[in-house]
C-alpha cells in the first residue's frame, strides 16, 4: 500500500477543504407575523401553522 513520502502544503489541503463548508438553514417567513421560521415547522414566535394556532405561547413578562 502506497504511503505518502511528503507532507501536503497548506494551499493544498485548504483548496481540497474550500467545498466542507456549512450551509446556511433555509428560512420562509410566517404569514401570520412575519417572522423568520423554518419550513415545515410550527412559528416559535406566534405558534401558528398553516394558518391556525396549534401552540399556545406565552407572552413574556416586561
Amino acid at each position: 500500500m502506497p504511503n505518502p513520502k511528503r507532507r501536503h502544503s497548506t494551499r493544498r489541503t485548504a483548496l481540497r477543504r474550500s467545498h466542507d463548508f456549512l450551509t446556511a438553514t433555509g428560512t420562509s417567513e410566517c404569514p401570520s407575523c412575519h417572522e423568520k421560521k423554518l419550513p415545515h415547522h410550527a412559528c416559535p414566535k406566534c405558534g401558528a401553522y398553516k394558518g391556525r394556532a396549534v401552540i399556545d405561547i406565552k407572552e413574556a413578562a416586561k
